[in-house]
């Protein structure tokens, strides 16, 4: 419906609009219409008509304001008056006209909602994909694959990164830089945590490879590809060499000893559990003490090794079992989940418990560390001429080559099990000490 407004006033023609009819106010330069359409309740609604090829599309522009200035330009808190709605109809116009080429009204809407949604997803990658949230992903990762470091990796990014420096943990991941890492790996050196250093630049590192491997290793969980990381800052760092030296004070062969003495009779539940943990070849106390008693069979027991290759499941170990061995493990009551428990195997056994009891056992020996029991075995093994590639799947060590890994199909009980006799036998023999006494009383 068009209306002629040279005999009355844009008010007079709003007001007397029929309900729900669009009535044309006024052509519109350079292209299109003002056009009104009141609603049911009285109110008179505002819109930019145009027309492109055979395809129309209304604008809305806003609600009719009765009581503005009839001459002003911008709207009011209400509305528009006629001549703030004109106005803004023309710039309408005037903006689909010089993008007519591209396209026009339809294709500067489209291009708009693109770049909203661009900001949007910026804003959601900078609220949900940081630094803090992609490691928290890669040790919820780590617990899914069976991997005991995820407790390390949860605990080190706590106290070395989410809390000393929560700015940078909130950043988006692939926004962090190298040197924010560095400063990470300074400050804990600089409290005296160089191994601690070393490990926060391992777990960055393999979190955000893991980020950036998602996009073509379909074995990786989807969620780190929206992390959008195309570089890995913790690569451009370089970690202290003096902090990862391994420790080169195993136990002696006497030492061994003296500390198989001091559990060799001792009574309880304490006295079975760390005899059963040297009678095995000094597992890593952790993997120990989360033996499942569905993983006990009346001569071996199966392990899971979770210090295997980042991103791989843990791998199976199992180890035989000498008679002494057995008989320790029986003495513990297998039942329930696990198989060295205090509640009937709803919970394992601490790992940090079987370390103090060791170390309250062998409190004769100076510095003892129960880590030390495990590179002592394989240091008497070693005099005992047991090969290297034995005492490497003895205690799980890493395997390495194509051949070992892939084609060797042989479980080695047999030669882990005459280890493990050989050590009993050692242990069983007299000291140094012993021998000196011995031939100074004869």
């Amino acid at each position: 419906m068009a209306t002629n407004l040279a005999t009355k006033t844009p008010g007079q023609v709003i007001n007397e609009m029929p309900v729900g009819v669009f009535t044309t106010l006024t052509k519109i330069k350079p292209t299109g219409a003002l056009q009104a359409r009141k609603q049911a309740a009285g109110a008179a609604v505002f819109y930019w008509r145009y027309s492109m090829g055979s395809a129309s599309e209304r604008v809305k522009i806003g609600v009719y304001d009765p009581a503005a200035a009839p001459k002003s330009l911008t709207p009011t808190e209400r509305g528009y008056s006629y001549a703030a709605a004109v106005r803004a109809a023309e710039a309408l116009a005037i903006e689909h006209h010089e993008h007519k080429q591209d396209g026009g009204r339809p294709a500067l809407v489209a291009a708009k909602k693109k770049e909203r949604a661009k900001v949007e997803a910026a804003k959601t990658e900078a609220e949900h994909f940081t630094l803090k949230s992609l490691l928290i992903d890669y040790a919820n990762h780590l617990e899914a694959l069976g991997r005991v470091a995820h407790k390390d990796v949860r605990s080190i990014c706590k106290v070395h990164i989410f809390e000393p420096w929560p700015k940078v943990a909130t950043l988006p991941a692939n926004q962090v830089t190298g040197e924010q890492v560095a400063d990470m790996m300074r400050r804990a050196l600089e409290l005296g945590k160089g191994r601690t250093a070393n490990k926060l630049r391992s777990y960055v590192r393999a979190a955000y490879q893991m980020a950036r491997a998602s996009r073509s290793k379909p074995s990786i969980p989807v969620r780190f590809k929206s992390y959008n990381v195309t570089a890995n800052p913790a690569a451009d760092t370089e970690p202290d060499e003096s902090a990862n030296k391994a420790d080169k004070r195993p136990l002696t062969a006497d030492e061994l000893k003296l500390y198989w003495r001091a559990i060799k009779d001792a009574p309880g539940f304490r006295g079975s559990v760390l005899r059963l943990h040297l009678l095995t070849g000094g597992q890593r106390i952790q993997q120990l003490v989360t033996l499942r008693t569905d993983n006990v069979a009346e001569n071996v027991i199966t392990l899971y090794d979770g210090k295997g290759r980042p991103g791989k499941p843990a791998r199976p170990h199992s180890v035989p079992l000498i008679p002494q061995a057995a008989a320790a493990l029986l003495e513990c009551k297998p039942q329930g989940v696990y198989a060295i428990s205090t509640d009937k195997g709803e919970t394992h056994l601490a790992a940090t418990t079987l370390s103090a009891w060791a170390t309250e056992a062998a409190h004769a020996l100076p510095e003892f560390q129960a880590k030390r029991i495990r590179s002592g075995v394989e240091t008497i093994l070693a005099s005992a001429g047991v090969t290297a590639d034995i005492r490497g799947r003895l205690q799980s060590h890493g395997i390495s080559g194509v051949q070992a890994r892939h084609y060797d199909g042989h479980d080695y009980i047999a030669e882990k099990l005459q280890a493990l006799m050989t050590l009993f036998n050692l242990l069983e023999k007299p000291t140094n000490s012993d021998s000196k006494k011995r031939n100074g009383n004869q």
